[in-house]
């Protein structure tokens, strides 16, 4: 699952794009927002803000630097997998999967110009 951090001036759901398009390849859209999560040590006081996106267009490809696999996985394949997955990850995937979550969507009467708001 690509993750990371905002870059100057960088909205977050345009940083999850970027990082989704960077580590894996692949353009997508972003669906709605599924959570805030307050991170622990080492990142106390920061949040992680986790979107629902949509494949628009690319093909799967790790960037060989942050990412060594990057492909699509069904909840049996995943569960398959021999591969340890980063904790967190495992545990966010596990709950999608099971349908234990709800998706803010985005709000188009923000009265900011120009911004997205998920309410």
């Amino acid at each position: 699952m690509p993750w990371g951090r905002l870059e100057a001036g960088e909205s977050p759901s345009a940083a999850a794009l970027r990082e989704t398009q960077e580590e894996g390849g692949v353009r997508a859209e972003v669906e709605g927002l599924l959570g805030v999560h307050e991170l622990a040590a080492p990142w106390d006081g920061w949040i992680a803000l986790i979107y629902l996106c949509r494949h628009v267009d690319g093909e799967c490809m790790p960037d060989g630097m942050e990412t060594d696999a990057a492909r699509y996985f069904n909840a049996s394949e995943l569960a398959a997998l021999g591969e340890p997955i980063e904790p967190w990850t495992a545990w966010l995937i596990r709950r999608v999967f099971a349908g234990e979550f709800q998706i803010i969507s985005r709000t188009a009467s923000s009265p900011f110009a120009g911004s997205t708001a998920f309410i």
